[in-house]
């Protein structure tokens, strides 16, 4: 008798604790291209999968989502609350992920060469840009 209550008790205290789940991660991209998927890819091999949505109104996606003109690319993610604009490595989203900074979100803008969906045999250095809901940007990082 003392087990099952136990047991029951266990049971309740299980199912009443909140649900851990992953931040809900979108990727928004243009149906005909390569690399957003080549990004996809890369963001689920470091433990962030996407749910990807074909648009045919890209602009308006990334007006809705305040992406700056200048640091627009090809696609763009929205995860935990966050813009996820270009090829942003997944290291850098996890840590925007985990501490939370004060911005709208990150972007690499354009398509340079070596970064990741970009992965040609060619490196090219590029800049992360945080960029905020006043339209504040700034580097971020430097890959």
């Amino acid at each position: 008798m003392l087990i099952r209550s136990l047991f029951r008790a266990g049971t309740l205290l299980a199912l009443s604790l909140p649900v851990l789940a992953a931040p809900v991660a979108t990727l928004f991209k243009d149906p005909n291209c390569g690399c957003c998927g080549k990004w996809a890819e890369h963001m689920a091999s470091h433990q962030l999968p996407l749910k990807s949505e074909n648009r045919n109104d890209m602009a308006a996606v990334k007006d809705r989502l305040q992406v700056p003109d200048k640091l627009r690319s090809c696609h763009t993610a929205s995860i935990g609350g966050y813009v996820f604009e270009g090829h942003v490595p997944a290291d850098l989203v996890q840590k925007v992920l985990r501490e939370k900074p004060a911005i709208l979100g990150l972007a690499v803008a354009g398509m340079p060469q070596g970064s990741p969906g970009m992965e040609t045999g060619v490196k090219q250095p590029y800049q992360v840009m945080a960029f905020d809901a006043r339209g504040k940007q700034w580097v971020y990082a430097t890959r």
